[in-house]
């Protein structure tokens, strides 16, 4: 099993930059790929980007294309979504998840909290 912890979430006024993190534990050698997803009250939970464990390619939905970027700290088990220009619709729960040999999102954190004041 791998286990996931999010942090970084907060309060943050529109235009404001963010920070979030997600360190993995447990049997961290099946991660093929960490990704990022978030979910709005009422809405459903939505992709927002990946990356590759060992290559570092990324991809990246189109309404955040040039104001996020996914990175990961291989030796720390750990990736990151940095957030610039952040807008009142991106308010959310992130979430981060695990990909492993399956293509599949086997393993999912417990979510943190952004909120972005108009």
């Amino acid at each position: 099993q791998v286990q996931l912890v999010e942090s970084g979430g907060g309060l943050v006024p529109a235009g404001g930059s963010l920070r979030l993190s997600c360190a993995a534990s447990g049997q961290t050698f099946r991660i093929n790929a960490m990704g990022w997803f978030r979910q709005a009250p009422g809405k459903e939970r939505d992709f927002i980007a990946h990356i590759s464990w060992r290559d570092s390619s990324t991809y990246y939905t189109d309404s955040v294309k040039g104001r996020f970027t996914i990175s990961r700290d291989i030796a720390r088990n750990t990736v990151y979504l940095q957030m610039y220009s952040l807008k009142p619709e991106d308010t959310a729960v992130y979430y981060c998840a695990v990909r492993g040999g399956s293509g599949q999102y086997d393993f999912w954190g417990q979510g943190t909290q952004v909120t972005v004041s108009s």
